[in-house]
């Protein structure tokens, strides 16, 4: 699970106080346990660069060798207003390091006889259904290894402030109206649904909460049991709280619903102590064939045809909850790696190991722009040149010489979907450049203009994108942990183009299933716009690229990208709503007005958010129910207040949106009135 922000330079000073590192004691016959030092300093260098710039308010990183944890370090303050900082136990959500555990807590049961991995997910859970009958052919292993086909991941309110008792109920509901984005085994783009039904299996076959069987199956064995819940579920366990870096203003603790796809937290050390349980000689929770399982690649048939056909892998090299496998430049070296990184709206973590040698690294950062996969491979490489398994790298200064284009790359020009936008590929042979632009709204925004050289683009000098045609299918390949993930895929011209019942383009909705402990980082889902693909008949931009197949429906155009939603258009209260997948919304130009003077709003039984516009420049003081929340975006839809961060009286320039969150039957009081 991730979610993309950007990060501003700090604007507060950072209390520099650093805690004592945790020294764990070696085992005998390692001298090379020694040399964890010169790491040790490149960690404190590399985190408090992160620190500094704003990319981080706190971060945690240890080390494991030989199965000690050899060095463990927290840096930041943990909680500014108690005066607290990091030490080596405080706790950062772990978002996607989840899948793991909820991988090892699945094959527990597979161990135990009691789950099949090539059994169909509906033989433990036959209330799971979807619309395109291929759900059936939806194996468990398919649900850890990304290629179940699913379109991707239920966001709506499982990642905010409070635990969605909901989430299960509403994911198997969005699931149900939903249709697969690929056969079952095709493709294995990253999907978040898949975790979220492991997890129904694990607490359905083990007989108890899935927290509980993981805590008793997995972490208290391991010895780590202060792994649990969200920090936002436990704010005293002693967390790292984030604090955002252009304001200063300290975030309410994080909770993340969605427990086995990335709702849990921990400590870097016990990361490290967890993921030197899949080696040789780590305690084991499970048996040699389950550690064999989760740490071998499992391709998908897309990915092991492309490889066959253009000798590039298109996916990660996922494992069965892992999502590297295998790095080339390690395993040129002979040293396989296994990986798990994750993301969160406030949280970054990732977690390497080299099992045969038995040396691993966690790095966990609270923040927006944390580099926490980067140094943790940064500290994985100094480590293995100190136990001399590996020699630094030096990195060539010299600039790379653009070569031609090929003759065929003119086949790439065109449309492509992806997870969130559109983009048009643009081959210039007379110039010698590829230039991406992002569409926004159907309008060409920003471009990255690349120059080719030996099958790689390059934007500003770095290698980052890769062109692939495979399987039948064009794609754009990205740059990803030494591999490659699929940035976007090409749109084919439809023969016969469907039109919608009502014209779309240009127009903008306001979501309106927003519950008010919703994350601060979906805030870029509120508001809207619909649009059409010039010269593309039959497309259509609703939050992501679709395709027209009915008079009020859209369905999903990639089967090798993430995160895809449908459009269903429906009437309701005399307007035309739309049901993006886990996102509900109606139309902006039908809210209303608010004006000077005092208001009552009250949510309605279905619990939906209520919208205004302001037509004048207004001061808005607001009483809420416990629980309730304002947002105010202003005219460019960016968010101006909102009262899970922000107190006192609000702003609302000419042209804002109001929206009001609550549960049903609440009632807000607003009194509006004109600046002094």
């Amino acid at each position: 699970m991730r979610s993309l922000k950007k990060c501003c330079p700090v604007m507060l000073v950072i209390v520099v106080l650093v805690s004592a590192m945790l020294l764990s004691g070696c085992s005998s016959g390692s001298s090379s346990q020694a040399n964890y030092q010169p790491t040790a300093q490149l960690a404190r260098t590399e985190i408090w660069k992160d620190i500094n710039a704003g990319k981080a308010s706190g971060a945690s990183v240890a080390i494991l060798d030989n199965g000690a944890v050899v060095y463990a370090e927290g840096m930041g303050p943990a909680d500014r207003t108690a005066g607290t900082v990091v030490n080596p136990n405080t706790l950062f959500n772990m978002g996607s390091v989840s899948k793991t555990f909820d991988a090892a807590a699945l094959m527990v049961l597979v161990d135990q006889g009691k789950v099949s991995l090539d059994a169909p997910v509906t033989k433990y859970l036959p209330e799971f259904k979807m619309q395109d009958p291929r759900y059936k052919d939806v194996t468990v292993r398919m649900l850890l290894n990304h290629t179940s086909g699913f379109p991707g991941t239920y966001y709506a309110n499982n990642m905010g402030y409070a635990f969605n008792k909901a989430v299960i109920t509403d994911t198997m509901s969005t699931l149900a109206q939903s249709s697969l984005k690929a056969a079952p085994g095709f493709s294995g783009p990253y999907c978040n649904d898949g975790f979220t039904l492991a997890e129904m299996i694990v607490a359905k076959v083990g007989g108890e909460p899935y927290l509980n069987f993981v805590a008793d199956k997995v972490c208290k064995p391991l010895g780590i049991p202060q792994i649990g819940a969200s920090v936002g579920e436990r704010p005293d366990a002693g967390i790292c709280r984030y604090y955002q870096s252009a304001t200063g203003k300290i975030v309410p603790p994080e909770v993340l619903s969605i427990y086995g796809a990335g709702g849990l937290s921990s400590s870097a050390s016990d990361l490290v102590t967890f993921i030197d349980s899949f080696s040789k000689g780590g305690k084991h929770i499970l048996s040699d064939n389950s550690i064999a399982e989760m740490t071998k690649g499992q391709p998908s048939q897309w990915a092991q045809q492309a490889l066959k056909e253009t000798g590039t892998n298109p996916e990660m090299t996922y494992g069965l909850g892992f999502d590297l496998t295998s790095v080339p430049k390690y395993q040129a070296k002979g040293l396989k790696v296994i990986a798990k990184g994750g993301d969160s709206d406030d949280y970054h973590s990732m977690m390497v190991s080299i099992p045969d040698k038995r040396l691993s690294v966690a790095v966990m950062e609270a923040g927006q722009g944390s580099r926490a996969p980067d140094i943790a491979f940064e500290l994985l490489d100094s480590m293995l040149e100190a136990k001399g398994l590996m020699k630094k790298e030096t990195k060539s200064v010299v600039p790379i010489a653009p070569q031609p284009l090929p003759a065929d790359y003119v086949k790439y020009n065109g449309y492509y979907g992806s997870e969130d936008k559109a983009y048009m590929v643009t081959v210039d042979t007379a110039q010698n450049m590829v230039n991406i632009t992002f569409l926004i709204n159907g309008v060409a925004a920003n471009t990255l203009p690349m120059t080719y050289n030996g099958g790689m683009l390059y934007l500003q000098g770095k290698p980052l994108f890769k062109m692939m045609s495979a399987g039948g299918r064009d794609a754009v390949l990205v740059s990803a942990d030494g591999g490659f993930m699929v940035f976007c895929q090409k749109l084919q011209p439809l023969a016969q183009p469907q039109s919608l019942s009502m014209n779309i383009d240009g127009k903008q909705w306001v979501r309106r299933n927003v519950k008010p402990f919703e994350g601060i980082g979906m805030d870029g889902k509120e508001i809207v716009n619909s649009a059409y693909i010039p010269g593309m008949p039959g497309y259509v931009i609703f939050n992501q690229v679709k395709k027209v197949d009915s008079p009020t429906h859209a369905g999903m155009v990639t089967d090798v990208t993430r995160d895809q939603t449908e459009l269903n258009l429906y009437p309701k209260d005399g307007q035309t709503w739309a049901w993006v997948s886990d996102f509900t919304y109606s139309p902006a130009d039908a809210i209303g007005t608010l004006s000077k003077g005092q208001k009552q709003v009250t949510i309605g039984k279905e619990g939906y958010s209520e919208w205004f516009k302001t037509g004048q420049d207004l001061v808005l003081d607001v009483k809420k129910p416990s629980g309730g929340r304002l947002i105010v975006f202003g005219p460019d839809t960016s968010v101006v207040y909102d009262s899970e961060i922000d107190t006192g009286k609000a702003f609302a320039p000419a042209g804002s949106f109001v929206e009001v969150a609550g549960t049903a039957g609440q009632v807000f009081g607003i009194t509006a009135d004109q600046p002094q």
